[in-house]
């Protein structure tokens, strides 16, 4: 069995056909998905799902491209919302240095804002970071001073000494569906050397369908196609990669039942 550690089950292109999309990923042999929250607007609506179904877990959080429209969700609003047993955990936040969507100093702050709700919690942050390495490293080490947390970088794109220095922080490293992409040669020389117990595996659906589901809205079910692609660059079995992934996933995001 597997588990899709980071969709957008709420998005549009899964939210109109929900209970088939959650029907096709049994039927492709995913055990959890965890539903990802990255507005407030949203909060509601993704713990619902998560409610509803027992398959489905969910975060609290604020995307790097929301930062600016959410001055007000500070750690105690964070804090706050986690306490549903449905949240397993805090984000996705981070930093985005690509898009630009929010002002730079107003991202990082809502990070460290997430960063010590994981830590009151004792919940694992979902790190996005794009474009922003050395940025998000600092903080994640300057925080790690202040006090343990724990989490994975979500959808890894970044450089494979990034990588490294997350993982000595004790983070978790979650591969897409990037890494089938032709164009993605040094993300598979990344993730072909990762160590297994570090490993989780996402779709972060409807974004980023992998090979051979290119060009259509990607969902849950398609992390069995991502599992089977990074087995084989990794020369391992699939079984042995999934009950790897699943059981890293369940050591990080323990308050899963």
């Amino acid at each position: 069995m597997l588990i899709d550690s980071h969709c957008h089950l709420n998005y549009k292109g899964l939210i109109e056909d929900q209970a088939n999309v959650l029907e096709r990923s049994r039927a492709a042999g995913v055990d959890l998905m965890l539903n990802i929250a990255t507005r407030e607007s949203e909060w509601d609506d993704v713990l619902g799902t998560a409610i509803r179904e027992p398959d489905v877990w969910a975060t609290v959080g604020i995307h790097p491209h929301e930062a600016d429209e959410h001055p007000h969700i500070d750690t105690a609003k964070l804090v706050e919302r986690a306490a549903h047993p449905r949240v397993v955990g805090i984000g996705e936040t981070g930093l985005d240095y690509y898009y630009d969507h929010s002002d730079r100093e107003r991202q990082q702050k809502s990070f460290r804002s997430h960063i010590v709700a994981a830590r009151d919690t004792g919940l694992p942050l979902i790190v996005h970071t794009r474009d922003a390495e050395e940025d998000t490293l600092s903080i994640m080490r300057d925080e790690m001073g202040q006090g343990g947390f724990t989490g994975v970088i979500h959808c890894f794109t970044a450089s494979g000494a990034f990588a490294d220095a997350a993982m000595e922080l004790g983070f978790y490293i979650s591969i897409s569906g990037i890494v089938t992409f032709k164009s993605a040669k040094d993300l598979q020389e990344t993730a072909a050397r990762l160590p297994l117990d570090r490993l989780l595996v996402e779709t972060d659906s409807p974004f980023l369908a992998p090979v051979p589901h290119r060009g259509r809205p990607c969902e849950p079910a398609y992390v069995a196609d991502t599992a089977k692609f990074l087995a084989n660059l990794r020369g391992e079995s699939l079984d042995d990669l999934a009950a790897a992934t699943s059981a890293n996933f369940r050591t990080l995001f323990s308050k899963v039942a």
